[in-house]
C-alpha cells in the first residue's frame, strides 16, 4: 500500500493513458479548460459526498477521477507549452515548502492555529499589492464562502480575543433580526439581518472547531431519514401525508428520532 515505486508506476501508467485518449478518443480530443470546468465542480461535490458517507471505496473512486482531472487539465496545458503535469508537481511542492517554515526552516510553532496563521501571512507576502479576500473564489457557496472569509481575516488577527465573546454577537444579530421580522415592510432589510445573524453562527461554528459546512449536511441527511421514516410508515397504514394532522405527523416523527440511537 506503502510501495513508492508502484505509486510512481501508477502515476506515469495515468499520463500515458491521458496521452492517448488526447490523441486517439474522439471526446477526450475536444474537451477544453472550459468544458471540464463543470464537471471538475461535479467530481469535487461527489468527491465531498463520499467523505460525509465515510465511504472509502468511494473516496478512492472519487479521488482518481479528480486526479485524472488534474492530470487532463496538465495535459491541454502542456500542449500551448505553458505547463505540463511536472510543473504542477513543482509548484504545489515549492509552495509547501515555503509554506512550512517550522518544518523547513526555523519557524517555531506551538500549535496548528500558529501553522494556519503562518499559512496566511506567507501567502500575502507571496504578493505584497495582494488584498486578503481576494484568495476567496467568488463562486464558492455562500455558507463555504462565509467560513473562508472568517479563517482569511483571522489570519492577520481580525478575531475575538475570546471565542465565547461571539455569543454575544450572536444575540445582538437575532434581535435586531426580530425586530425587522415584526415590522415586516422591508423584506430586503429583514434578509440582511437574517444574513448577519448566519454569519455570526458561522463565525460560533469556526470558533469551536465545527465545520459548518459538515454540520449542515448531516442534519440534512438526519431529517432527510426522518422524513422517510415518516413517509413509509405513513404510506404503510395506507394514508396520506396530506390527510394527517401535525400533531400525527410529529407522533411518528417522534419514533423516527429513536430510531436515530
Amino acid at each position: 500500500m506503502n510501495d513508492r515505486k508502484a505509486q510512481l508506476k501508477a502515476m506515469s501508467r495515468l499520463l500515458d493513458i491521458m496521452d492517448e485518449l488526447r490523441k486517439s478518443c474522439p471526446w477526450d480530443k475536444e474537451q477544453t479548460f472550459e468544458s471540464l470546468r463543470k464537471l471538475t465542480i461535479e467530481e469535487t461535490f461527489e468527491l465531498a459526498d463520499a467523505i460525509t458517507e465515510s465511504n472509502s471505496n468511494d473516496i478512492k473512486e472519487e479521488l482518481g477521477d479528480i486526479l485524472l482531472h488534474i492530470v487532463f487539465y496538465s495535459k491541454l496545458g502542456s500542449e500551448i507549452n505553458s505547463f505540463d503535469f511536472a510543473d504542477v508537481a513543482n509548484g504545489i511542492c515549492e509552495k509547501l515548502i515555503y509554506r512550512h517554515p517550522h518544518i523547513y526552516g526555523d519557524t517555531k510553532v506551538v500549535d496548528a492555529e500558529d501553522v494556519l496563521e503562518n499559512w496566511e501571512a506567507l501567502k500575502l507576502k507571496e504578493k505584497k499589492d495582494k488584498k486578503v479576500l481576494e484568495g476567496v473564489p467568488k463562486s464558492l457557496p455562500a455558507l463555504i464562502k462565509a467560513n473562508r472569509i472568517q479563517e482569511k481575516v483571522k489570519g492577520v488577527g481580525f478575531d475575538w480575543d475570546k471565542k465565547e465573546q461571539v455569543w454575544d454577537k450572536v444575540e445582538e444579530e437575532l434581535e435586531e433580526l426580530k425586530v425587522e421580522m415584526k415590522l415586516e415592510n422591508n423584506l430586503k432589510k429583514t434578509e440582511a439581518e437574517f444574513g448577519d445573524l448566519l454569519f455570526s453562527m458561522i463565525n460560533a461554528a469556526r470558533l469551536y472547531g465545527i465545520d459548518p459546512e459538515m454540520a449542515l449536511e448531516r442534519t440534512n441527511k438526519k431529517f432527510t431519514k426522518r422524513f422517510n421514516f415518516l413517509e413509509k410508515k405513513t404510506i404503510s397504514k395506507g394514508r396520506s401525508l396530506h390527510d394527517m394532522s401535525l400533531e400525527e405527523m410529529n407522533k411518528i416523527w417522534e419514533e423516527a428520532k429513536l430510531m436515530d440511537n
